[in-house]
């Protein structure tokens, strides 16, 4: 008996452009047509509008394939878009994000362990049945031979054809689209592939325009007194620490015991520059505001690190447990113990409180120098906040023990969530304690968290939205500052505490760094000091 072969038809290049980009507006939108249903309920006139919204999508995916493709390189383009369309889907539904441009900045600069807390069956159901079979089809098809003039006047006519599409479409509900523009240009941020295409195009456009710029030096006249005391500073950068989950904010929850102890004083409207770490870390320490920040211009130019380094009397050591420094560290010494080669406390992972470990050996090396030692956290990193603290730290029960945070309860996720802030005061805590060993020195510990975090309010998880839409979980983080005796000899407390209730923000902290150490420098705006 012999084998039946089934082969597929050949089709056109322009009929395999609108199959796809049909498919692709019917099964990777999910996201984007929940939340403009939010919007326009589909009932009357809105059913109509809805439908102009997918020929519109449809219309411009394929716009986008007609315009970039050729016999050549169609297969390899649409199982591209495929592929990531897929994971852009994953993302989108389940965790309600928007991949822009500093999304994918922050997806890149991500390490490798951080990226398995993502892994799930889902997102390899998602890759599998909306990515890999779709491609599969791609590939088998075969493609219709023509004449290069049959192929450039069927493109021709189907580009033709796909403008007067979408733009009659836009034309034909025009008071609509234009109140769509510009009062839900957000919705637009959720089309897939559109809009994870043209963030891309951007990020690759701005990461080149600027790579032969050389470093910006600010800061070369910066100075501190001969007989000025030594200081010793601790600047910890917290991970994904939303200010409403503190108790030293009123929290219902004892999630700060420890540092509820502590003589400090606690800034509670405390504001992030960026909802992700690879924007926020880097912009906290630039000496730009958020309202001119830009992660270019930050990356040519000098950050408040540097402006210490030029007055040749402060040692500067970073160490990070998270992913990296982006590039805030790039020239002070730097250590990564995110490996147990270097921290001496993990377990499934290496522990914030290992970064301690050893310290004193690089405060007794530099006998002659102020000291600022940064602590950059792993913090409350999601989604799998369960694993962010040890066993002895769940005092919050249930907790969600998987990363599809969507799966559990808003109470388990809160639970896992508000463990690991658990776990970051008695990290904090034990910070403080390592500080009030150094009597004889001034020694402060300054406290940011980089951004907040959402835990399923309104179906949104993590962090990462468009600083203008994201909700005030991922923007409103947690803060403080403690001084020992002879710190509080020097500065003003009572101006400072003055501030604890005052709506501040990252913008003070290159200015507040260079005020504790007591630099003089053009650079340093006293108004931006939350010490002076």
């Amino acid at each position: 008996m012999k084998m039946i072969k089934t082969t597929l038809p050949p089709v056109t290049q322009e009929k395999l452009i609108l199959f796809t980009a049909l498919w692709l507006s019917l099964f990777y939108n999910v996201a984007m047509f929940t939340h403009i249903t939010d919007v326009y309920p589909p009932s009357g006139e809105n059913i109509l509008y809805i439908a102009s919204v997918f020929v519109v999508q449809v219309g411009i995916t394929a716009l986008l394939f007609a315009l970039l493709s050729t016999r050549y390189t169609i297969k390899p383009l649409l199982i591209t878009v495929l592929l990531v369309s897929s994971l852009m889907a994953y993302f989108m539904n389940k965790y309600n994000v928007i991949i822009d441009n500093n999304m994918i900045r922050n997806a890149l600069q991500t390490d490798l362990n951080e990226s398995r807390d993502l892994l799930s069956w889902q997102m390899l159901g998602y890759l599998f049945f909306l990515g890999l079979l779709p491609s599969y089809v791609i590939y088998k098809i075969p493609i219709q031979e023509k004449s290069w003039k049959e192929a450039f006047r069927a493109r021709l006519k189907t580009i033709f054809f796909l403008v007067l599409l979408t733009f009659g479409s836009v034309a034909l509900f025009g008071k609509f689209y234009a109140s769509f523009f510009r009062e839900h240009k957000v919705l637009r941020m959720y089309a897939n592939p559109g809009y994870w295409i043209y963030s891309t195009f951007y990020y690759i456009g701005e990461h080149f325009k600027q790579k032969h710029e050389t470093l910006k030096r600010i800061g070369l006249d910066a100075k501190i007194d001969d007989n000025a005391t030594r200081k010793i500073v601790f600047m910890i950068v917290g991970e994904a620490a939303r200010a409403d989950h503190f108790s030293l904010n009123g929290y219902n929850r004892r999630t700060n015991p420890k540092l509820e102890t502590e003589n400090l004083i606690n800034f509670s409207k405390m504001y992030s520059c960026g909802t992700s770490t690879a924007y926020s870390v880097p912009c906290m320490f630039s000496i730009y505001n958020r309202s001119d920040y830009s992660y270019e211009k930050a990356k040519y130019t000098e950050n408040v690190l540097d402006v210490l380094k030029h007055t040749g009397k402060v040692a500067i050591l970073w160490r990070d447990n998270n992913s990296d420094s982006k590039g805030v560290a790039l020239r002070v010494q730097y250590e990564d113990f995110k490996t147990a080669k270097n921290n001496p406390v993990c377990d499934i992972e290496c522990r914030d409180i290992g970064m301690l470990q050893g310290l004193e050996h690089f405060i007794e090396d530099h006998p002659d120098k102020d000291i600022l030692i940064v602590l950059h956290q792993m913090g409350n990193h999601g989604p799998a906040y369960y694993k962010r603290y040890t066993k002895d730290f769940e005092k919050f029960k249930p907790v969600c023990k998987t990363n599809q945070l969507e799966e559990c309860t808003q109470e388990s996720v809160t639970n896992g969530y508000d463990n690991a802030l658990l776990y970051t005061d008695n990290f904090l805590a034990s910070t403080i304690e390592f500080a009030k060993k150094y009597t004889q020195s001034a020694t402060a510990v300054l406290y940011m968290s980089d951004h907040g975090e959402s835990l399923g309010e309104h179906g949104i998880y993590l962090h990462g939205l468009p600083y203008f839409i994201a909700p005030d979980a991922q923007k409103h983080i947690g803060s403080f500052l403690w001084l020992n005796k002879r710190y509080k000899q020097m500065l003003d407390i009572h101006k400072i505490a003055s501030k604890k209730d005052k709506k501040l923000s990252h913008d003070y902290l290159f200015h507040t760094l260079l005020g504790l150490f007591g630099v003089k420098t053009k650079v340093y705006n006293p108004a931006l000091d939350i010490t002076h």
